[in-house]
């Protein structure tokens, strides 16, 4: 195998890579409904346990709670007046406006949609029936009324707007429910200076005659987004995992695309110190519930299409709250970026993986360490396009041992081809002679024809990891590098990094020998510049930029080695 042929190897790995990408955002199979089961926590009777509700209708009293048939559509009027006027709050990084005790909107006040200068704040949270989307809590109870998720809270202060102001570390906002039995359920939403992280405090306080006993249960709801990109014109949304994630001490990190939500019967997994999370590009929420709690992880999907509400839950433990006493449940929401560094500041086991680097854990432990030698260039650039500049340069040195012995291998070979071409007309259409007296030469002259396939196939692993980085980091977001590129998420506008990119390969093919190649598969050499141009005008620029930049090294260090090893021709075959 000779370096041009590795080339096309390599070169056709990375199409069938993007084509299977592209296939498995478009194989969207039809999910069918699958109803979580719960099960029995401790300290409470086996069979207590009743389904946790999907309803947005709030259950009737001393009865189980029953599924209605849309958990997704957008309370009703009369639900919303029950409710009271929604309340908002409002931090340095975040505004949420919630309902009867639920969030239902969340603008990211330091993440613009667009760079157009007054451009919106993303908003992750939405009650538009078409794309809704919302984190709910909720109460479910076998013998006690419970307050669902769509149940009566009410703000204990009557107030409709919190901000939290330059003199004050944290805002606190309660909700109220109270129940036909004593029972009341004080909620309450506190929101810190610069986190994304709200805690969420369920106090359950029973003032009746008799024992009550209930399980919490948090959820992500969501109807899952249209992406209409392709790798022509991509879609960023279509970049990163759409779907549920969740983790649990005992059985370690899940995930599941909204279209396989109910494969293989769905799932219902039990453990500690566990949490959940949906995902799309650059942003994620999540349920945080207390590290010790004992909850179980389930999936949803009410109805048969794609469009249908999809929705991830933890059921928390059962309380037992006797007369006169007190229950404290207590978790976290997380509503923002995929923020490395703040994300691991909640010190929350596996958390870290929400940012999904692959779902393969060493290709994703391989992205956190290149991520983190990202982050360390770009302290010392503070820029981000020449950190891609930095990392490649670092990569490129560290792989150097490598790729010495795969140039070092094809300047034997070039310095080798004018025999190995005289070899080729003394043996004509005689294919398996030629083989065999070229297998011989190499023998003879110590020449290994693999040695400029394996170093880039040990080097692919990182390749791909560098990819998954680039698309999955927030911190390049919108961010500029020089001159033309503005965005190193966006298409380089002027498309100058593609025809560079078509240089550099195309320069780098010059100098690759094609030795034992038919005219044919020269032809399709000569294409591969040109196919790989198309594609990359494409591509965000930050990842243009790791290309053109790998590509340019690499044209380099072959050149240099090529003089080193190739200098001297060698001689003409005997006859």
């Amino acid at each position: 195998m000779n370096q041009t042929r590795t080339f096309l190897i390599l070169a056709w790995l990375m199409v069938a890579t993007l084509l299977w990408m592209e296939w498995s955002r478009e194989s969207t199979a039809p999910a069918a409904t699958a109803t979580p089961t719960a099960q029995t926590a401790p300290d409470v009777p086996a069979g207590a346990v009743p389904e946790a509700p999907s309803a947005t209708t709030p259950a009737a009293p001393n009865t189980v709670p029953e599924a209605p048939p849309a958990p997704g559509a957008a309370p009703s009027a009369s639900a919303t007046a029950a409710g009271g006027t929604p309340v908002t709050i409002t931090s340095d990084v975040l505004r949420l406006t919630l309902e009867r005790g639920n969030v239902v909107a969340a603008d990211l006040l330091a993440y613009p949609q667009t760079r157009d200068e007054g451009s919106p704040p993303v908003t992750l949270f939405n009650q538009d029936p078409a794309s809704f989307y919302a984190a709910q809590v909720g109460w479910v109870s076998g013998t006690s009324t419970a307050p669902t998720h769509e149940a009566t809270f009410v703000p204990e202060s009557g107030q409709s707007e919190f901000v939290l102001d330059q003199a004050g570390d944290s805002v606190a906002v309660p909700f109220v429910w109270t129940g036909p039995d004593g029972v009341t359920v004080r909620r309450t939403y506190t929101m810190r200076r610069g986190s994304y992280a709200l805690e969420v405090r369920d106090e359950v306080v029973n003032q009746g005659a008799q024992a009550w006993q209930g399980f919490v249960y948090r959820q992500l709801t969501k109807v899952p987004p249209i992406t209409a990109g392709n790798w022509m014109n991509p879609d960023p949304e279509s970049f990163s995992l759409n779907g549920g994630v969740w983790h649990t001490t005992q059985d370690g990190f899940g995930r599941r695309k909204f279209a396989d939500f109910t494969d293989d019967g769905g799932v219902n997994q039990r453990g500690t110190g566990g949490w959940i999370a949906l995902l799309q590009h650059h942003f994620f929420t999540a349920w945080i519930p207390e590290g010790d709690a004992e909850t179980t992880v389930s999936l949803h999907v009410d109805g048969a299409g794609a469009r249908s509400p999809h929705l991830i839950r933890e059921l928390g433990p059962g309380v037992n709250v006797a007369p006169g006493e007190t229950a404290v449940t207590t978790a976290r929401l997380w509503v923002g970026p995929k923020l490395v560094s703040l994300i691991r500041a909640e010190d929350v086991r596996g958390l870290d993986r929400a940012v999904d680097y692959s779902r393969f854990t060493i290709m994703a432990v391989l992205g956190e360490w290149l991520f983190r030698l990202l982050d360390l260039m770009h302290g010392l650039f503070n820029n981000w396009g020449w950190a891609i500049v930095g990392l490649v340069v670092v990569v490129k040195i560290a792989l150097f041992p490598l790729s010495q012995a795969q140039y070092k291998s094809m300047a034997k070979m070039r310095k080798f081809q004018p025999r190995i071409q005289q070899l080729k007309e003394r043996y004509g259409d005689d294919r398996q002679k030629f083989q065999m007296a070229m297998m011989e030469l190499y023998k003879k002259e110590k020449i290994n024809p693999v040695g400029g396939c394996l170093p880039i196939l040990l080097q692919m692993p990182i390749f791909f990891a560098l990819y998954w980085v680039l698309l999955e980091s927030v911190e390049l977001r919108h961010a500029p590098w020089m001159l033309w590129i503005q965005d190193l998420t966006a298409r380089d506008p002027f498309f100058i990094l593609p025809v560079v990119n078509m240089a550099v390969m195309w320069a780098t093919q010059k100098l690759s020998p094609m030795t034992g190649m038919d005219p044919m598969q020269q032809r399709i050499m000569m294409f591969m510049p040109l196919v790989f141009g198309v594609i990359m005008v494409f591509f965000p620029a930050g990842l243009v930029l790791y290309w053109v930049t790998n590509g340019a090294l690499g044209l380099l260090q072959q050149w240099w080695l090529i003089r080193k090893y190739a200098d001297q021709p060698a001689k003409p075959a005997k006859a």
